[in-house]
């Protein structure tokens, strides 16, 4: 069989377009990395409610409506919280305290701890914050957020509005 010079240089031609055919039907079997149907939770975080027994009696006097969270947001792997804040005041605030308590999906209490969340709000302003979360070594996960690969317990977080600043000036 003799070949021609032609049909020498049209076959790497023809195995280059089948690799090239192959390569692209291979790119919609890619690997995704991003989570489906992953969105802001917009459940409300629950208020610790006044006659709490484990809520100390000096917060008695703090409005405990003056701000709301929603929003609240941990992963497993994640070393912050965060969640929005809102102003429910006439007023501006600033440096928001608060009572965060952390129980699992049966009510057990893992933790109850007091931050100051350092932010400034005016009235009816909503503003997203991070602060550092009670979880170091990243057992825990939200339960309202995305479940993680990784072996995790998820949690409940209600909180109470221990204090807030009011700012003096502009």
């Amino acid at each position: 069989m003799k070949m021609s010079i032609k049909h020498l240089l049209t076959f790497p031609l023809l195995l280059f377009a089948v690799l090239a055919l192959l390569n692209v039907s291979q790119l919609d079997a890619r690997t995704r990395t991003t989570r489906k149907n992953v969105h802001t939770a917009a459940v409300p975080v629950l208020a610790i409610d006044r006659d709490d027994a484990l809520m100390p009696d000096s917060l008695a006097a703090v409005d405990p409506g003056a701000v709301s969270i929603k929003g609240f947001n941990k992963r497993a792997s994640d070393a912050k919280e965060s969640f929005f804040i809102t102003n429910n005041t006439t007023g501006r605030m600033s440096a928001v305290r608060l009572l965060l308590r952390y129980t699992t999906m049966t009510g057990e209490l893992l933790t109850q701890r007091q931050v100051s969340v350092p932010v400034s709000l005016k009235p009816g302003e909503t503003k997203l914050v991070s602060i550092k979360s009670f979880d170091v070594q990243r057992l825990f996960y939200y339960y309202a957020g995305p479940q993680p690969r990784k072996q995790a317990t998820p949690f409940q977080v209600a909180y109470r509005l221990t204090g807030y600043d009011i700012p003096v000036g502009n």
